[in-house]
């Protein structure tokens, strides 16, 4: 999903949403939060910085992003206070395209992603790893297949441009992250702010919630009226968090 500026849902996009909706396991509403509104989000929203768990997200692409250019994300994460771990993203992809052997794995998740002005699919095969795997994968002491299961690997494979193993590609990262969950007395439900913090000081702020599929729209209306209430800005321009970080990377590397 490119960055949109936000705008009405059209009955098109409506109609392909339900359809989407029917296949995936859950919904994830996203909004990016405008540079200039990030304070008073946080303070509107009484969100507490100091109960934000620690995060580091390294990426794995070719340097000209072979992979991301054919919707392939290879990702792995430490988590403060718990093991790492790791994913290889497919998106967009069509629910119904995916092997039902795939679909009955517990490691394996579809998940329609909805934000202003856009919404993608994605299908998510994950692994836990230990807690020092990642860093010695970043210090160059562990190499990156081996922070993939057989399973992932096979996924990767499946999808992934010909000729391009998972040793052949660089690492773009880390990123430092900040997640917060809470939950809003007046929503009921729980929401998660993530503050993305790029090496040149840049930063994305997103909000999100996830429900259940059948309950996309209601939870979508609720959502936007509780940010509007507060004063959050629905209006601004969505970026993504992932390619940016992909793209400063490459850029930065290339310097």
């Amino acid at each position: 999903m490119t960055p949109a500026t936000a705008q009405r849902t059209s009955d098109e996009d409506v109609v392909r949403m339900l359809e989407l909706a029917h296949g995936v396991d859950s919904v994830e509403l996203k909004l990016t939060v405008p540079d200039e509104h990030h304070r008073s989000t946080i303070v509107e929203l009484g969100m507490d910085p100091l109960d934000a768990q620690i995060r580091t997200v390294s990426f794995f692409d070719t340097p000209d992003l072979a992979l991301n250019r054919v919707g392939v994300i290879v990702r792995a994460r430490r988590v403060q206070g718990r093991g790492d771990d790791s994913v290889v993203k497919l998106r967009p992809v069509e629910p119904e395209d995916v092997p039902q052997r795939l679909r009955d794995s517990p490691d394996i998740g579809i998940e329609l992603d909805a934000m202003p002005g856009g919404f993608v699919v994605s299908a998510s095969m994950k692994a836990r790893l230990g807690t020092n795997d990642v860093r010695r994968c970043v210090m160059g002491d562990r190499a990156i297949r081996k922070l993939f299961t057989k399973s992932q690997r096979a996924f990767y494979t499946a999808h992934a441009p010909a000729g391009i193993e998972l040793d052949d590609l660089t690492l773009l990262g880390p990123i430092f992250v900040l997640k917060l969950s809470w939950t809003p007395a007046e929503l009921r439900r729980k929401m998660v702010a993530e503050a993305w913090l790029y090496p040149d000081g840049s930063r994305i702020l997103e909000l999100s919630t996830k429900c259940p599929p059948a309950q996309m729209f209601q939870v979508a209306a609720e959502t936007r009226g509780f940010l509007a209430e507060h004063g959050v800005d629905l209006s601004g321009e969505q970026q993504a968090k992932t390619k940016t970080a992909l793209d400063y990377f490459v850029k930065h590397r290339a310097g």
